[in-house]
């Protein structure tokens, strides 16, 4: 994949050096590892939405989804037979 669109930002020196320091460690350049780091928030906060919006359509889809029956899974229910790990 190519990589043509950047992002370019001003930071104070300290921020810098603490950057610098944390790649290194990872053996990685400062932008890979700011890059990694940007999108792992990125999805933690994309999946923490708790709102999402759905037109009528979208909104049949998702209700006809969840009350569909669950197809028939042995190892999920014996797994669910089983007594929790704090409760032996």
């Amino acid at each position: 994949m190519s990589k043509t669109a950047p992002i370019n930002m001003r930071v104070e020196p300290r921020q810098h050096a603490l950057l610098t320091k944390a790649a290194q460690l990872l053996h990685k350049d400062r932008s890979a590892f700011i890059l990694d780091v940007a999108c792992r928030e990125a999805e933690n906060v994309l999946l923490d939405q708790r709102l999402f919006l759905l037109d009528e359509a979208e909104f049949e889809a998702f209700e006809t989804a969840l009350s569909a029956p669950l197809p028939e899974n042995a190892k999920l229910k014996s797994l669910l037979q089983e007594a929790a790990p704090w409760e032996k």
